[in-house]
């Protein structure tokens, strides 16, 4: 069992707190020093991704632009300083353990030998989560190496120092592979609700019923009573929303207009949080309100999200419909908007949008009206309809609370890993005999 040390000291540093009474104070610029800018073309492009060095893509990046980058070599210190105010998540130190070039705005640094590169990378990971993202300055809130430099640490011993990067590379492995199974656990998971989907929407609840071949290949046999139709047949109108230039934050509240974003669709189900505010100054076109039962179908996404659909819950008055989604007026008397929703989010469908998608580029894609409106649907009468929903809903839902459960408990991983980071290497637990 690990226990604290036997004394402490104060450190006179806030993120720090007490510290183990024989550790020595010093400062980051007598362990590190900013390397000087290298270049060398002939190293893959690389950045920083949540505390690794990770290889980037870089058929989009320029000539020019690569000739700017830096190298960063296996053994030393990376560090994004920009933006620090944009984005407190992400881990913006890094130890590389690979050889890249990487943009010019990082900081690469080089140990000065004064302490273990294993326990430095543990210290400058508490330093980034705890007090880094407090420095800088200007609108970007960017940092530069004198800003880390001037700032003073508590470093044990060299023996400990060892023992502290031994611990925590052990523990943090053990944690991050419980943290793996349960992502992989999730993909299953997900992967099984979209079976489910992909099989009742094209082939009903009943598994005795008697089929028959659709007569289009890629959708295959249905049961015998469905008929297949194109979905423009059950549709009374289609249009798309308005995109004016809005303010990045949210709505904060029902009282405030906002318009939807692109990526509120998600394949059978309607998020509203995802929306951006309106400028007061701009009058809202009331025509385009969220309302309940628009099936709403997303015409501009990336590839494995264009043509999502989903179907509102309730009514919106305080959401406009953007232009990058379209919105499906059905019969309702014949036509029930979450089994076409639940039908354009099949393995069927979605092959088929995909293929009909065009742009430049998988991370923008487009389908025109006529994509979705001649998309052949093998669909029930209504009745039916409406209880295949009911059914998918029920079997989904239960697949839906256990992923939000696997999704709790690996928040709960990832808050006991951060805290057993902080606790050894801030010595409020003492782990020279844990090794």
């Amino acid at each position: 069992m690990m226990r604290p040390y036997t004394e402490y000291q104060q450190s006179d540093i806030s993120w720090l707190g007490k510290v183990p009474k024989h550790w020595t104070k010093n400062k980051f610029k007598f362990l590190l020093n900013e390397k000087t800018k290298t270049h060398n073309l002939e190293l893959p492009c690389g950045s920083i991704s949540f505390g690794h060095v990770v290889f980037k893509d870089s058929e989009r990046l320029s000539e020019e632009t690569k000739a700017a980058y830096q190298e960063v070599l296996s053994g030393e210190f990376l560090v994004n300083p920009l933006n620090l105010n944009y984005d407190l998540k992400s881990l913006r130190t890094a130890l590389a353990d690979i050889d890249v070039i990487v943009s010019s705005g990082y900081i690469v640094l080089k140990s000065l030998g004064v302490v273990d590169k294993a326990y430095l990378r543990w210290l400058l990971y508490l330093f980034d989560v705890r007090h880094m993202k407090t420095l800088g300055a200007g609108i970007r809130q960017t940092i530069s190496f004198k800003d880390i430099a001037d700032c003073a640490v508590y470093i044990p011993n060299d023996s400990e120092q060892k023992a502290i990067a031994t611990f925590l590379d052990r523990e943090t492995q053990r944690i991050d592979s419980l943290i793996e199974e349960k992502q992989t656990f999730i993909k299953l998971l997900k992967e099984k609700r979209q079976a489910l989907i992909s099989h009742v929407v094209t082939k009903g609840l009943n598994p005795n019923v008697e089929m028959q071949d659709s007569g289009i290949e890629w959708i295959g046999q249905v049961p015998k009573h469905w008929v297949v139709k194109k979905i423009k047949y059950d549709v009374l109108s289609i249009e798309q929303g308005w995109s004016p230039q809005c303010e990045s934050t949210p709505v904060p509240d029902d009282h405030t207009w906002g318009v939807v974003k692109v990526g509120c669709v998600n394949r059978g189900i309607f998020n509203p949080e995802q929306n951006k505010k309106l400028p007061e100054e701009l009058e809202p076109r009331k025509e385009y309100t969220i309302k309940k039962g628009d099936l709403l179908v997303s015409r501009a996404n990336a590839k494995e999200w264009v043509g999502s659909a989903a179907v509102p819950d309730r009514d919106y008055d305080n959401l406009l419909l953007c232009d990058k989604i379209y919105r499906i007026k059905l019969d309702l008397e014949k036509a029930d908007p979450e089994f076409f929703a639940f039908y354009l989010a099949s393995d069927q469908a979605r092959e088929q949008i995909e293929i009909d998608a065009t742009g430049t580029s998988s991370s923008m894609l487009n389908i025109g009206q006529g994509t979705i409106l001649n998309m052949p649907i093998p669909a029930p009468e209504l009745p039916e309809q409406q209880s295949i929903v009911r059914g998918i809903k029920n079997k989904t839902s239960q697949i839906d609370r256990l992923v939000l459960e696997v999704l709790d408990s690996i928040e709960l991983l990832k808050e006991h890993r951060t805290s057993l980071i902080s606790a050894v290497v801030t010595g409020k637990i003492d782990v020279r005999e844990a090794v």
